[in-house]
């Protein structure tokens, strides 16, 4: 939204008339609202025809989207092409991660799983160069070309082991499987892997035909969601995205009276795009070096801090103290590296990895579902709260919430890099969840030795 909120607002809209504040608020939240009716639905077509044909209709969305805008300059016909962007957005947050997890090796999962933020945040600074360059319905035929030349490449995908199991295509599993780890098929290796995962599915099954149900009535399953909430929450609510939607306005704002003439707003904006590139790269390097949870707790702390700084220096502003106008380009460059490189990718990978199959999708939506939630909230009134109570207000809550988010990772989040889901639960149990699961073991194993003596 950031390169086109500015023109769409001006005298030189391509629409012939500026848009107003509301028109724009609305463009911009509705994708999260779509999301929220919509994640449930995409997490169950995803478990009922598969990953890669979920994959692809969700492309073919995405065309319609671009066609529907370069049919259309009316303001309901932006607001509903944004909607259809919701639609594909709910479904790329759910599905990608669940794909990637289950075609992944456990030694790059996490890498892999790191490559969504990355191939989001080179999404949003190619906007920012190619809205500063090329006229508004150039952007919108390459925007239309992306999507296109997507549908024809999904089709050499192949489609998810652990779905093929859960149909009972075994076979055709240790075929796929053989391909993307490039073994034989008659490699030891995958029929274990594969074993593995249908042992995961068989234990699925002993719990609630409802995935929902389930998790709300195991104690263990429970918790882990309820990390993945709060997880993903603090991902939502930690700023990023009202700072990249309107990046451009934001810098405009903290120009005036003296500002950087260097640069236009829009190319400041482009920095910080560059600068969120930069972030999932590091995020792709170091996730499997350091672990999920230190790169989460560090970079909270550090975007956190980086807020209350950026707040401190708009409320100065209106005090008519005048701070260093490179304040609000390093601070927002400092946010936005830190949401890259370990709040958002961290949040999205041990969303996949803490659990099993049978409940992944189930998680990705709902967590998802309440984080849109919180986005669409954020996006629909963010402007008129920072023009009514100061948008000072507004950083020092994203601040707020990145603090708030870094002690409770610390204080529940177990690490999951290079662990088994069975084991990532296990750490989730209390001391005396532990205890008494180690005195039973002790109680079988002793009556299964006397039963063999006997």
């Amino acid at each position: 939204m950031s390169p086109m909120t500015l023109l769409l607002q001006s005298d030189q809209s391509p629409k012939g008339t500026p848009l107003s504040i509301s028109n724009i608020s609305w463009m911009a939240s509705v994708p999260y609202l779509m999301a929220v009716l919509f994640e449930f639905s995409i997490a169950m077509i995803g478990d009922i025809v598969g990953r890669k044909f979920t994959l692809l209709f969700l492309a073919i969305t995405n065309v319609a989207c671009w066609i529907l805008k370069l049919s259309s300059m009316e303001v309901w016909a932006f607001i509903l092409a944004r909607a259809m962007v919701g639609f594909t957005m709910s479904g790329v947050y759910v599905i990608c991660p669940l794909y990637t997890k289950e075609i992944s090796e456990d030694s790059i999962r996490g890498f892999l799983g790191t490559l969504l933020i990355f191939f989001q945040t080179s999404g949003n600074l190619f906007l920012y160069i190619i809205g500063d360059l090329l006229s508004y319905r150039a952007v919108l035929w390459v925007c239309f070309a992306m999507p296109a030349v997507y549908i024809l490449v999904i089709f050499f995908m192949p489609e998810s082991p652990s779905f093929l199991l859960k149909k009972g295509k075994f076979d055709e599993a240790l075929k796929v499987l053989a391909w993307l780890r490039c073994r034989p098929l008659d490699d030891p290796s995958l029929k274990q892997e594969l074993d593995i995962v249908v042992k995961e599915q068989k234990a699925d099954s002993d719990s609630s035909h409802f995935a929902l149900k389930a998790i709300l009535q195991d104690k263990i399953l429970f918790r882990a969601f309820r990390i993945a909430v709060l997880v993903s929450l603090a991902r939502e609510v930690c700023g990023s995205c009202p700072v990249l939607n309107f990046a451009g306005e934001i810098f405009a704002l903290s120009s005036q009276g003296g500002g950087l003439a260097l640069l236009t707003s829009n190319q400041q904006a482009m920095v910080l795009g560059f600068v969120q590139v930069c972030g999932a790269l590091l995020a792709s390097s170091v996730v499997e070096l350091t672990g999920r949870k230190p790169l989460f707790v560090v970079t909270a702390v550090v975007s956190g801090l980086s807020m209350c700084l950026l707040a401190s220096w708009f409320l100065a502003r209106e005090l008519g103290v005048t701070l260093s106008p490179w304040i609000p380009v390093t601070t927002l460059c400092l946010t936005i590296f830190c949401d890259s490189s370990g709040i958002q990718p961290v949040s999205v990978v041990i969303m996949s990895e803490m659990f099993s199959y049978k409940f992944r999708g189930t998680v990705m939506a709902a967590s998802m579902t309440l984080a849109s939630v919180a986005a669409f909230l954020q996006m629909r009134f963010f402007k008129p709260l920072a023009n009514s109570v100061g948008i000072h207000v507004s950083f020092y809550f994203f601040g707020a919430v990145c603090l708030l988010s870094a002690l409770y990772v610390i204080l529940v989040l177990p690490e999951t890099k290079l662990r088994t889901v069975e084991e990532i639960q296990h750490d989730l149990k209390t001391k005396k969840e532990k205890r008494k699961e180690l005195e039973m073991k002790k109680t079988w194993e002793t009556e299964n030795e006397t039963i063999t003596k006997f």
